[in-house]
């Protein structure tokens, strides 16, 4: 049988299995087990339980569930509730006012989230009924919280970022510190959106509240500063060299228990709820990783990545056909896939061409997690639209229009950085090894 028929027949399989309502993970178990005993002589028996061990034991994936529990114990703390109170009184004399407390609380909560979803429920919890209240037009409110939720992918600690680095052998830290400056220029854009929409509507936005003295200002903000601490104090352990991802991850979990315990929001309940809550979300991951590391041992026995790579080379394209081809990729298959799942099921067939086109896979990581980021927001299978029609009530169809803008802006910042890909290497190359 020839590779494509091969192939075919693999995602065929997967597609069958996905469609039944089998785990994601089971079913990546599956396609590879069928790959397995099927098209190689190898029994899959060992192959299956070696590569289980050697995914499960990975000294690089800890870094995963203490980013996942930081995360889930903020989540639970006051930072949700005293979070607009503290943006407020920064954003009322700028254009468009009070909007951009969406893109500012989900760039501040992404970066100890690590989680799009997370981020976007979390900040339209505090923002979409406040907004409401205040007069500013549903529609804006929705669409700038869609995008800017996916800031939690981006602005690290990023869960996909994690994941990427564990499946293309790519240093975490550096994939982290690479994600700070696009993080920031995405959220710069989303800003100016908000800006010139505002310039342009002047009646829709409400009038601005009593503006407030800097010492007002800096008051009312600071309940805030102990979570910028946490974040300077992780991000700064990487950039610095002092600590791995990993031990960076223990310092942001130790960080995050004592910023809960002063706000008097640590429990029992709360510490057991955000122990089990991280536990599901990491086992859900490691079940797919697990599953993706079979399948990828699966399809090197076949010789498929390499054919693909080969075939890929025969097309001619240049660097930027092949980034805007992939980019349209990984669009589409976000249309039924969440990000986790696109990462780990394409990185062994997409990685061998990426390196043969003489692409950096540092910054090949900060692109994959900016178009992961316009999945998120594309109907069918968009995480976010699918968060904030449980919150608002409203069609996806609707949500999904008036997130389009910060689609586009997104397509924008993929153009920006294939442009000035400096935007990604700055910051990595003056950061520090760990000793």
């Amino acid at each position: 049988m020839s590779e494509i028929a091969v192939a075919v027949s693999l995602v065929a399989a997967l597609f069958v299995l996905l469609g039944t309502g089998v785990w994601i993970g089971m079913a990546l178990f599956g396609v590879a087990w069928i790959a397995m005993e099927l098209f190689s002589s190898r029994p899959s028996g060992d192959a299956m339980a070696a590569t289980i061990w050697a995914s499960a034991s990975s000294w690089t994936l800890t870094a995963l569930p203490l980013f996942v529990w930081m995360g889930e114990i903020l989540f639970r703390t006051r930072l949700s509730a005293d979070m607009f109170q503290g943006l407020a009184p920064w954003t009322n004399r700028l254009p468009g006012r009070l909007l951009h407390t969406n893109i500012i609380g989900c760039a501040i909560f992404a970066a100890v989230s690590g989680s799009s979803a997370a981020t976007c429920a979390t900040i339209g919890k505090m923002t979409l009924p406040e907004l409401a209240r205040r007069g500013y037009p549903e529609g804006i409110v929705v669409g700038t919280l869609a995008g800017a939720g996916t800031l939690g992918l981006l602005i690290p600690p990023s869960i996909i970022m994690i994941v990427y680095g564990v499946s293309a052998d790519v240093s975490i830290a550096q994939l982290f510190v690479a994600g700070v400056v696009p993080g920031i220029l995405l959220a710069l854009l989303f800003m100016g959106y908000v800006a010139a929409w505002a310039l342009l509507n002047r009646s829709s936005v409400p009038a601005a509240d009593a503006s407030m003295r800097l010492r007002e200002k800096l008051w009312a903000s600071r309940s805030l500063i102990p979570v910028v601490m946490l974040i300077a104090a992780v991000l700064g352990a990487i950039h610095a060299g002092i600590a791995t991802a990993t031990e960076a991850a223990a310092i942001g979990v130790v960080g995050a228990l004592a910023l809960s315990a002063l706000q008097g929001s640590l429990d029992r309940r709360t510490f057991v709820d955000s122990l089990l809550g991280a536990t599901r979300l990491y086992c859900m991951i490691a079940l797919i990783l697990a599953g993706a590391a079979f399948l990828t041992l699966a399809m090197g026995y076949l010789g498929l990545p390499r054919h693909l790579a080969e075939w890929i080379g025969t097309l001619g394209l240049s660097r930027f056909e092949l980034i805007v081809a992939l980019a349209l990729f990984y669009i589409l298959l976000g249309c039924f896939l969440d990000g986790i799942s696109m990462v780990v099921l394409t990185m062994s067939v997409i990685l061998p061409a990426v390196r043969a086109a003489g692409i950096d896979l540092l910054w090949f990581g900060v692109f994959v997690v900016l178009v992961v980021e316009m999945a998120q927001i594309t109907p069918p299978v968009g995480f976010n639209l699918f968060v904030l029609q449980g919150m608002t009530g409203r069609k996806l169809t609707w949500i999904a229009r008036k997130a389009f803008p910060m689609f586009v802006l997104m397509a924008i910042a993929v153009l920006l950085i294939y442009a000035f890909p400096e935007l990604v290497f700055w910051l990595p190359r003056r950061m520090r090894p760990v000793a």
